[in-house]
């Protein structure tokens, strides 16, 4: 069976592996290495995530130069909303901004679903990519991703990135119509995306819901988890783990581990100790689930002795959480981090039980 040694996808769907526990990082692939630096030269960020061989090869970046135990598709959330026919360009220093943001029922008329054939470029990718892991030891997994609609959302309703999401918060509220209306079209924006990673040959899926920690519990439960749910279920039956991370979701995680019955993985952010996430996860759930992270990002520029310790702690907590532990940091990868420091993290992990 394909990948049947890999350790992420044991932990993943609640193992423990006796040889080493998994590691990867969000934003592995991307700015902190030279060698991304050099590919990407004299292309956008959505041209680059045009070109399938581009791709490729950005994906793979990583997993020769860390041995991470999985490689996660290279790409950015707003590519399917591009892909749909909206009019996004990624700003260096900035971040997604929307050419026309969407605020009126009017808006929402000119966002179509999506539909797998304008992936086309995409599932192109993925199985380039997905090939090519497949030389590499006994093989490596690859982590297809999409932005949860409440993401998505934000952007399209702010026009780009924004601290307090006022424009946002404020329609979910004025007019919860437009807004489920709005959240259901991206989630089958969200979920078409990703089953077209997974039938391409995706062996998981990570949904990212960044900005939701801007939300209380019961307008997260009554306007956004549904829409995640419906996102994640498009993958439901393809039997891949499903992970569901967000950033600032602390009084979130019950909750988030709940959507579409449950899902396998349950990302905790550097906020929150890694046991009590689980814990918070497993009550949602109403069954434990594999947990993902959490090392503080900022620990990648702090000496040795305090990184390891504190990564130390960290692979405990998931040993006590009890229901599969995939080692992550609480966010992504900054810029400006040392390649070097992540090599000798993932070292680190893979020693905790050799």
């Amino acid at each position: 069976m394909p990948l049947e040694n890999s350790a992420y996808l044991h932990a993943a769907r609640g193992g423990t592996t006796p040889h080493r526990t998994p590691v990867w990082f969000m934003r592995q692939a991307g700015r902190s290495l030279p060698e991304y630096r050099e590919a990407r030269a004299g292309t956008t960020m959505l041209e680059s995530c045009r070109i399938p061989e581009l791709v490729a090869e950005i994906t793979l970046q990583p997993v020769r130069r860390y041995d991470v135990d999985a490689a996660v598709f290279y790409s950015d959330i707003v590519v399917p909303l591009e892909a749909a026919g909206v009019g996004v360009e990624i700003v260096a220093g900035t971040g997604p901004v929307i050419a026309e943001p969407f605020r009126t029922r009017a808006d929402l008329d000119r966002l179509p679903e999506l539909s797998l054939d304008a992936l086309q470029h995409v599932t192109d990718a993925v199985a380039l990519t997905t090939a090519q892991l497949a030389g590499i030891g006994d093989g490596v997994p690859l982590i297809g991703f999409a932005g949860a609609p409440f993401t998505l959302a934000s952007y399209l309703v702010e026009g780009g990135p924004s601290r307090d999401l006022l424009r946002t918060k404020a329609l979910m509220h004025a007019d919860p119509q437009l807004w489920h209306d709005l959240a259901a079209r991206l989630a089958q924006i969200a979920g078409t995306f990703l089953r077209a990673q997974v039938l391409a040959g995706a062996s998981a899926v990570q949904l990212f819901d960044s900005w939701v920690g801007a939300l209380p519990l019961a307008d997260y439960e009554r306007l956004v988890a549904p829409h995640s749910s419906a996102a994640l279920a498009a993958v439901s039956d393809l039997g891949v783990p499903r992970t569901h991370f967000g950033t600032g979701t602390g009084e979130l995680l019950g909750a988030m581990a709940a959507v579409d019955g449950g899902v396998d993985v349950l990302g905790v952010d550097f906020r929150v100790p890694l046991d009590v996430g689980a814990a918070r996860g497993a009550a949602g759930a109403g069954r434990p689930v594999a947990v993902q992270g959490n090392l503080d990002p900022a620990l990648l520029f702090a000496p040795w002795d305090v990184l390891r310790a504190d990564l130390h702690r960290i692979l405990a907590e998931g040993e006590r959480a009890g229901g599969g532990h995939v080692v992550n940091l609480g966010h992504g990868v900054p810029p400006t981090a040392d390649p070097a420091v992540l090599a000798r993290v993932v070292e680190e992990v893979h020693a905790w039980r050799s």
